[in-house]
C-alpha cells in the first residue's frame, strides 16, 4: 500500500463549508440574495439555510506569505485557487444565541470571484431563520487561527519534567516539560480560550485505554497524536506516525464531545515538541502562517526567529492521510500496533 502524507511545506487544514446559495435572504433588503461578502452584507437579512444543504470539505493550504489556496486533495473549489478571508458574519437563531460563520471568497487568475463559501463555526439547521447582526472584516484571520491550534482540554494531565503529571491548567510560562525528542524543555507561551464545543471546536475523546492511553484525553479535533507502530499493520510503510483526532472518531472508543463550552489551552516551545498527555504522545502549538493571528505580538516577536527555523519541522512527514485511516478498526489497529 502507498503512503500518502501532507505536504509539509505548507500547512493545510480543512473547513466544513456551504457553498454561498447554500444560505438565501427570506427577508430583508437583499431578499432572495445568497451569503455574500462584507460589502454586499445587511445586518437584520435574514437568511434561510436551505433543506437540502450539505456542508462539504474545503481544504486549505497557506504559503509562507500567508496568503491561502485550495489545495489538491480535496474535490471542492479549483486545485490551487487563491482564497480570500473576507469577514466574520454573526447571525442569530429563534434561541437567541450567535454563531459566526467564516466567510471566504475563491477568485480567478484575474481576481474575479469565482465563489463564495461560508463555514459555520457552530451547526446550522435547515430552515431555521438565521438573523445578520454583525460583520467583522478583522475577525477572519484569527478565527481561522483559532480553528488551526492544536489544544489540550482543560484537565488534561501533562508529564512535567520531573515525571509529575500536572493539570494542563496548571502548568506556566517557565516551567519544564518532558518532550519525546529533547528531553525537558521550557514552556514559552501558555494560551487559553473558552469556545463553544461544537462543529469545528467540538473536542475529540480518545477514551482510557483507546491507545493505551490511562485516562481520556480531550483534545482538539486537527490535534496530532504520535504513535510507534512496532507492526506496521496500517500499511504506512514506517513505524512512526501523526494522526489527527478527527481521524480516529468511530462514534464509540473515539468521539466528538459535543455540547456546552470547552477550555481549550494551546503549549508552546521554542521549537515544535511531541509531549505526554495522559500517556499519549501528543504534539504542541506550532507558530506557523495559519497560526501567528492567533498569537499575541509580543510573543510573536519573541518566538519568531525560533519559529522560522523549526517550519520544515522533521516530524512533518509522518502525517498521516485521512484514507488510510478510513476503515472500522483503524483505532483497534493502532493499540495493537502500538502495544509492547
Amino acid at each position: 500500500m502507498t503512503s500518502q502524507v501532507q505536504d509539509s511545506s505548507q500547512p493545510s487544514q480543512r473547513l466544513p463549508v456551504y457553498p454561498a446559495d447554500a444560505l438565501i435572504v427570506t427577508d430583508g433588503a437583499n431578499l432572495g440574495d445568497s451569503l455574500s461578502f462584507a460589502e454586499e452584507l445587511l445586518p437584520d437579512d435574514i437568511y434561510t439555510l436551505n433543506q437540502d444543504a450539505e456542508e462539504k470539505s474545503l481544504a486549505l493550504r497557506t504559503d509562507s506569505e500567508g496568503q491561502h489556496f485550495i489545495a489538491s486533495d480535496y474535490s471542492l473549489g479549483t486545485k490551487d485557487a487563491r482564497v480570500y478571508l473576507d469577514c466574520v458574519a454573526t447571525f442569530m437563531p429563534p434561541s437567541g444565541d450567535t454563531i459566526e460563520v467564516l466567510v471566504l471568497v475563491e477568485v480567478d487568475d484575474e481576481g474575479g470571484v469565482v465563489e463564495v463559501y461560508g463555514a459555520p463555526l457552530a451547526p446550522l439547521t435547515p430552515k431555521g431563520d438565521y438573523v445578520l447582526v454583525g460583520v467583522d472584516r478583522g475577525a477572519a484571520s484569527t478565527k481561522l487561527a483559532q480553528l488551526a491550534c492544536v489544544s489540550f482540554t482543560g484537565g488534561t494531565r501533562i508529564t512535567m519534567a520531573t515525571g509529575e503529571q500536572r493539570r494542563v491548567e496548571d502548568v506556566h510560562v517557565g516551567d519544564r516539560v518532558l518532550t519525546r525528542d529533547d528531553g525537558p524543555q521550557e514552556v514559552r507561551w501558555i494560551g487559553h480560550a473558552v469556545q463553544r464545543a461544537s462543529g469545528e471546536f467540538a473536542p475529540i475523546v480518545i477514551t482510557a485505554g483507546t491507545l493505551n492511553n490511562t485516562l481520556d484525553l480531550r483534545v482538539s479535533p486537527d490535534h496530532r497524536l504520535f504513535v510507534y507502530q512496532r507492526h506496521d499493520h496500517i500499511g504506512v510503510g514506517r513505524s512512526e506516525l501523526l494522526i489527527k483526532a478527527r481521524h480516529l472518531v468511530n462514534g464509540d472508543t473515539v468521539f466528538a464531545d459535543e455540547g456546552g463550552f470547552v477550555d481549550y489551552y494551546q503549549i508552546m516551545f521554542d521549537t515544535h515538541q511531541i509531549i505526554f498527555a495522559e500517556g499519549i504522545s501528543a504534539e504542541t502549538m506550532q507558530m506557523d502562517t495559519r497560526t501567528q493571528p492567533a498569537v499575541p505580538e509580543d510573543v510573536k516577536e519573541r518566538l519568531q526567529p525560533a519559529s522560522n527555523a523549526a517550519r520544515g519541522m522533521p516530524q512533518a512527514h509522518l502525517e498521516v492521510h485521512e484514507s488510510l485511516l478510513d476503515r472500522p478498526d483503524a483505532v483497534e489497529l493502532l493499540k495493537r500496533a502500538s502495544s509492547k
